[in-house]
């Protein structure tokens, strides 16, 4: 028995055209070798003619290009005939379509980001309630890495039926603060110690000019609103700095900034009580059975 079954094993090993099947492994390594120092160049001709994401893609197309010619001559170098290996590739392309018809819509929606271009490779996006980076575009998905560095993957539908927001989409940006005074303070006096802010301050932008708005009457402040704009990079530097410098500049010039109290009130017909509070000692006194209490 185990002599039939060595003699079947050599039988198949001398009937294998090894020299063909090695010769096919040498295409397709040469095929990874060459599609990606082919792509690595493109991608170095077009860096400075088109953005992050066009050079990605461009890339990712001379490199398959590359590889699938290598593969096709791979295929005829084993023996295969490449009229039938295309006809089970587009009969398996079907059934993979009919099987697979979320990933389908992922891909067609990656078509229609890329052609519609919301955002690149680089932005800062925010997409059900999600932000971060943008660090991939790909046929099924979109890769983000957070600021607090983690890594989400989007589906490419849901970017197609979802609010997306792109805050890298133009160089500037606005900040927006908010700051309550007291209704006894000057409002045009803070206007201007903003305003005053707004030019020491590095970051903001002299065009276009900030400005300061009183937005409503609070229940204990007058509510302004302080904005100016910053470079796209700078924002989070310029809101921080500026809300430090804020709070600094109403304190050294005395200007209150309200914030609740809690009144106790008894009512219109009763005096107000007194209320105390009682430290450690006079409440250990007050617990101690020797005390004499009035009834």
């Amino acid at each position: 028995m185990l002599e039939a079954i060595q003699s079947t094993v050599v039988q198949l090993a001398s009937g294998i055209a090894w020299g063909k099947w090695l010769s096919a492994a040498v295409l397709l390594l040469l095929g990874l070798l060459i599609g990606s120092l082919v792509s690595r160049n493109v991608g170095r001709l077009v860096e400075k003619r088109t953005t992050r994401h066009h050079q990605a893609i461009i890339r990712r197309v001379f490199f398959y290009l590359v590889f699938i010619i290598f593969g096709m001559a791979a295929l005829r170098e084993a023996g295969f005939s490449l009229e039938v290996v295309l006809g089970a590739a587009g009969i398996l392309t079907v059934a993979i379509g009919f099987a697979s018809q979320t990933s389908a819509s992922n891909i067609i929606s990656g078509l229609f980001l890329v052609m519609e271009k919301p955002f690149e490779i680089g932005d800062m996006i925010e997409v059900d309630a999600t932000a971060g980076e943008v660090i991939a575009i790909d046929l099924l998905s979109v890769k983000i890495r957070t600021p607090d560095n983690l890594f989400v993957r989007v589906p490419n539908e849901t970017l197609i039926k979802s609010r997306v927001v792109n805050r890298s989409r133009f160089p500037i940006r606005r900040i927006d603060l908010s700051v309550g005074i007291a209704y006894a303070e000057d409002v045009e006096r803070v206007r201007d110690l903003l305003l005053g802010l707004a030019q020491q301050n590095a970051v903001c932008l002299e065009d276009p000019k900030p400005f300061v708005l009183v937005t409503g009457f609070g229940a204990s402040s007058v509510d302004l609103q302080f904005s100016f704009w910053v470079p796209k990079d700078k924002f989070f530097e310029g809101r921080g700095g500026m809300m430090v410098a804020i709070k600094k500049t109403l304190d050294q010039q005395g200007i209150e900034i309200p914030f609740p109290h809690t009144s106790i009130y008894a009512g219109s017909h009763s005096a107000p009580f007194r209320v105390q509070l009682m430290g450690p000692e006079q409440q250990k006194d007050k617990d101690s059975p020797d005390v004499e209490r009035d009834n």
